[in-house]
């Protein structure tokens, strides 16, 4: 049988397509039927590494966690991870082609779209329903002939659209009825319903504008969903740091990370806020003065983000807030900083062949052409004083990188599952008074045990707060779907996905 699919479209890029997508599979799920994500073409530093070795974004491996399915490269047939200077690197179906311009990238659109045509059509016959995601907006009309995720995949399978609006940043009406207005008939017919996102305050004042926007278009409000502070899913770009709201942490720790400009994986600090610390990305020098630990978190160009941190007087900061004894943490283009110098004999970065690093750390990379991913188990390796008393803790992970690091001193971890089978490599290194420590590993402080240990070695007496997940048995994806449920007509989207009621 093959899948019934629905389309969640935006009036822009972050109105919360992704959130409400994890939304509908968990809902589904809920419901007893087989669900599948499906976003043809994303564009994000976030990624994830699925068991088969290839790069997806991190929401649609959020997506399929919430559908209670593995992740696959065909839920995200094509990635593009920004460079700067209008070039991405492309991935398509988990690996890396190349790097191209968009302009280039839009001449290839035209068989990138037979990629995400046979990756739909694969998943298709597993599932009963697919919940596709569009990207930014269907009606930007510059590119409307070459898009290859809104309503030309709509188009594929005839697929209902759910349009989501913001209303949080305002012209939530405009939006909407401005987006319909720029679609053409057949695509104007694709869409079965609005969803109001993100809506602070009392909803009688709302109702009139409600009225008006069905009688406008003739097209039904599905929901209006509230602005849910902690949703604790997966986002997909860094424009959510920009509306993320900072709070002192419950135990009193301090957590600073440097925001580089390309920086990737920013949901890998999530648990270090969920266990009760306050986690700042920051932009500025100064604001590592009370940090009680540094992170340098990965980064998409390694020697550009170096560079600026240099400029910037952010290089000289980290350095000496080190040496006064505040413990540093570097993850992936992070760890690779923290050397002391980074190779680049094929110029995959740079026009030059070595570049000198931060030098807290007794380690040298070389850049390769091929990158590395990979899902990892791996055991501490110890060494104190931040991996004191963890030593043998066994901790899952992924690598996503271009560059090989050799280790002068101490490894941080030791690698002994891949998906190939069993290994043993080092991963990372630890400085030699062991404040300072970097790893290729992403989805690190996803492991709880290591994170609370961490912690408490951190601060003597830190009092960290449970994290997600422990202690209890609802998800974050259960409780968005409560949430979703509760501020949604469901029966009504039922019938727009099935033709009756489920």
């Amino acid at each position: 049988m093959t899948a019934k699919t629905v389309m969640v479209q935006g009036t822009a890029s972050t109105v919360g397509k992704s959130v409400m997508v994890a939304a509908l599979c968990r809902i589904l799920r809920q419901d007893g039927y087989r669900v599948a994500p499906f976003k043809s073409q994303n564009m994000a530093l976030n990624s994830f590494v699925t068991p088969e070795g290839g790069e997806i974004g991190r929401a649609q491996a959020a997506q399929a966690e919430a559908a209670g399915v593995v992740p696959s490269v065909r839920m995200n047939p094509i990635l593009l991870k920004p460079e700067g200077d209008s070039r991405s690197q492309v991935i398509v179906l988990g690996k890396a082609t190349g790097k191209l311009s968009a302009d280039k990238y839009y001449e290839q659109t035209p068989r990138l779209m037979k990629v995400v045509e046979e990756s739909l059509d694969s998943l298709c016959p597993e599932y009963d329903v697919v919940v596709i995601e569009g990207a930014g907006s269907p009606a930007e009309v510059n590119l409307k002939e070459r898009e290859i995720c809104n309503m030309r995949v709509a188009r594929l399978k005839q697929s209902p659209v759910l349009l989501v609006g913001d209303i949080d940043r305002g012209g939530v009406f405009a939006s909407l009825v401005g987006t319909l207005e720029l679609l053409d008939e057949e695509e104007r017919d694709l869409i079965k319903g609005f969803v109001i996102n993100k809506f602070r305050g009392e909803i009688r004042l709302l109702l009139p504008g409600l009225d008006f926007l069905e009688k406008k278009t003739g097209k039904p409000v599905l929901g209006v969903v509230p602005w849910m502070k902690d949703v604790g899913v997966a986002q997909e770009d860094s424009v959510y740091l920009d509306e993320r709201p900072v709070e002192s942490g419950r135990n009193g720790l301090k957590v600073a990370v440097v925001r580089f400009s390309h920086m990737s994986n920013y949901d890998d600090f999530d648990p270090l806020e969920e266990a009760g610390c306050q986690v700042n990305f920051v932009t500025r020098p100064e604001e590592l003065a009370d940090a009680d630990l540094i992170i340098l978190p990965g980064t998409k160009t390694t020697v550009a983000d170096l560079a600026q941190m240099r400029r910037s007087g952010f290089g000289t900061a980290v350095v000496s807030k080190a040496r006064a004894g505040t413990p540093v943490a570097g993850i992936c283009g992070g760890y690779q900083m923290l050397g002391q110098r980074i190779h680049d004999p094929h110029r995959v970065e740079s026009a030059e062949a070595v570049i000198s690093g931060l030098g807290l750390l007794d380690v040298e990379t070389t850049f390769e052409r091929d990158k590395r991913t990979s899902q990892v188990k791996a055991r501490v390796a110890g060494g104190g004083p931040l991996l004191e008393g963890m030593a043998g803790m066994e901790v899952r992970g992924y690598e996503i990188h271009m560059g090989r690091t050799g280790t002068g001193g101490r490894a941080a971890l030791r690698v002994f599952e891949t998906p190939e089978g069993e290994v043993d490599y080092p991963d990372g290194a630890v400085s030699e008074n062991g404040l300072v420590f970097g790893t290729y590993l992403h989805g690190l402080f996803h492991n709880q045990e290591f994170t609370k240990g961490l912690l408490k070695n951190v601060h003597p007496h830190p009092n960290p707060s449970p994290l997600k997940g422990e202690g209890t048995a609802r998800s974050p994806y259960d409780r968005l779907a409560e949430a979703v449920r509760k501020n949604m007509d469901m029966k009504r989207v039922y019938e727009i996905i099935f033709g009756k009621t489920a």
